[in-house]
């Protein structure tokens, strides 16, 4: 069993309540714009980290994380990128990996909207855990805490933070 803290969209902001709010996961997934390294060294210093980059994240944060990132959590396939869309308006690069071989669980981040949907065509969950950050049209920030277990992805809560704290 993996409990997971999920965030995206930092944009170089990481929230004051974040270390309490993931201390009891296992791991941290960041679902791209991390925005610079002091954001990756901070989250690293709370949980071990996952994490793809965003539009807006410079060379030296593509060196350290890719694009796509496909692993497995306990027995789940998981596939996280930054811009991917969602279930009926993928993105390009997306909809062929659906097409071909859809992961179980999909994360993407970059429209700071938090979504939580089922994918039926495809048979797979869709998270997209909002903005963690202060940058963008958002009013609130999100992050998700869930579990993995074994092939169960469950416990999901939502964290909502106002923004201008």
């Amino acid at each position: 069993m993996r409990r997971i803290g999920l965030l995206s969209d930092t944009h170089g902001y990481i929230h004051p309540e974040i270390p309490r709010i993931f201390k009891d996961c296992d791991e941290i997934w960041h679902a791209g714009d991390f925005g610079n390294l002091d954001t990756i060294e901070t989250l690293r210093s709370i949980k071990p980290l996952r994490g793809v980059f965003g539009n807006i994240d410079g060379t030296d944060v593509r060196i350290e994380f890719p694009e796509f990132l496909r692993f497995r959590c306990e027995e789940v396939d998981v596939l996280i990128t930054h811009i991917g869309g969602y279930p009926g308006n993928y993105s390009p690069a997306v909809r062929q990996i659906m097409q071909t071989k859809p992961p179980q669980l999909f994360i993407s981040g970059h429209s700071h909207i938090l979504k939580v949907m089922h994918d039926k065509k495809y048979n797979c969950l869709h998270m997209n855990p909002g903005a963690a950050g202060r940058s963008g049209f958002h009013k609130v920030i999100t992050v998700i805490r869930f579990t993995i277990d074994g092939k169960n992805i469950k416990d999901l809560e939502v964290v909502e933070f106002p923004r201008n704290q």
